[in-house]
């Protein structure tokens, strides 16, 4: 198992509507993030600065292959199309990132 975090900014005037989206995430959507082994996924927001931290587990056995195939998916596609223009990327991300990945520094079970 693989735990990740990761943050993004999320627009002042979109904090609604991602709230909303997030409040109604399609259950296909959902069940392609969990058939690619994706788990104990929550995204939290901290306001004023409209930072919003995201956590998984990754419990599959082709991370890269996983990634891939959620990404070609028609689901992710539409659903991007949605919370993409809400968001707001660091200014720190590498090429080909949106949400900025970061170090885990402790973990207690």
């Amino acid at each position: 198992m693989q735990r990740m975090g990761m943050v993004l900014g999320v627009k002042p005037e979109g904090i609604a509507e991602y709230k909303r989206l997030h409040a109604e995430v399609w259950p296909d959507f959902l069940a392609l993030l969990s058939d690619h082994g994706i788990t104990n996924y929550s995204i939290f927001l901290r306001e004023p600065e409209n930072l919003l931290f995201g956590y998984w587990e990754y419990v599959g056995s082709g991370f890269d292959a996983d990634m891939g195939i959620m990404a070609a998916s028609p689901l992710t596609e539409q659903w991007n199309l949605l919370c993409m223009p809400l968001q707001q990327p660091l200014a720190s991300i590498k090429p080909g990132e949106w949400w900025a990945p970061m170090e885990g520094v402790f973990h207690l079970d």
